[in-house]
């Protein structure tokens, strides 16, 4: 697949989130600039940096925009408002992502079926600590299995996707969750591609804004998120959850049956009805996921009907 260069970057905007980016912002700028991205198109959404960094990225003559709002997801919210082309990238302003990788993400937007492009950091990432890097992972599998995908990098800070689609988002989330609701959200149409990419040291690595709270809350934003996209596996889940205090009190009345000689019959009857319903409620789920990939399926099929309709009209 060629790159995309010079003109053929006029279609994409580049939306560049930051808070208190000084020493990073300019550099991350003149990157983007040097790969052929129009510097009317790039917007940079600042959520009130002290540190001069709307100064700093408006001296490069793009779009400078103070954000309504807080947090990350509200930095996005707002940028949007200033794009006016048909595909827009998302990026941090902290130099982690090479902007060469632009080009790449654009023709992976244009030239496959999907509405959403994720750059998976899988170059350099020994630039990121060991605990974040396993935090990510874990996030990431839990993801995976909560919406029945297969992604490597749900918490990307580097994504294309089709402007108006993006638009369609609520944004409930916020804060750093802003990542894994873009997701859900495509991921529900069935449309997310990934691209491989690298992944670079902080130019201020004072200035790291994520910590294990915020994967704590990240990954309860999940649970919201599988609520809204598919309840009927959330509650089934739920109901699995019976799993565990069915098979502990089975272990335990288990245990007394045969090394202390005391039966619990009503506990032992318990434990067996707790554990079965458990298992079919794990079955349901397992299920709900099934059809909310059937259903993906359909919709793709549709919309491809669809498209082959009005281009033979």
């Amino acid at each position: 697949m060629g790159l995309t260069t010079g003109s053929g970057l006029s279609e994409l905007s580049v939306l560049i989130p930051t808070l208190n980016e000084a020493r990073a912002i300019g550099s991350v700028l003149e990157e983007v600039l040097s790969v052929g991205v129009p510097r009317e198109n790039v917007v940079v959404v600042d959520g009130g940096s002290t540190d001069g960094t709307a100064e700093i990225a408006s001296s490069y003559g793009v779009t400078v925009v103070r954000q309504d709002g807080r947090g990350k997801a509200d930095a996005v919210r707002t940028g949007l408002r200033y794009v006016r082309t048909p595909y827009v990238l998302v990026m941090d302003g902290d130099y982690t992502y090479p902007a060469k990788y632009i080009p790449q993400l654009l023709d992976a937007l244009r030239g496959r079926d999907c509405e959403l492009v994720v750059g998976v950091r899988v170059f350099g990432r020994e630039s990121q600590r060991a605990l974040f890097r396993f935090g990510n992972k874990v996030l990431t599998l839990f993801f995976d299995m909560m919406f029945g995908v297969r992604l490597r990098d749900v918490l990307s800070g580097m994504y294309a996707a089709r402007l108006s689609e993006l638009r369609r988002m609520d944004f409930e989330m916020g804060g750093f969750s802003v990542e894994s609701e873009v997701v859900t959200h495509f991921a529900s149409l069935g449309r997310v591609c990934e691209v491989p990419i690298e992944y670079r040291p902080r130019l201020d690595p004072k200035a790291k804004k994520l910590g294990v709270p915020h994967g704590i809350k990240i990954a309860l934003d999940m649970l919201r998120l599988t609520w809204r996209y598919n309840p009927a596996f959330t509650i089934f889940a739920l109901g699995a959850l019976l799993l565990v205090p069915g098979l502990a009190l089975g272990a335990w009345v288990g245990y007394n049956y045969f090394f202390t000689g005391i039966n619990y019959y009503v506990k032992g009857l318990v434990a067996i009805m707790m554990t079965l319903v458990g298992l079919v409620f794990l079955a349901m789920a397992i299920l709900a996921l099934y059809i909310k990939r059937t259903e993906i399926r359909m919709r793709r099929y549709i919309e491809e009907v669809l498209r082959a309709v009005r281009e033979r009209r």
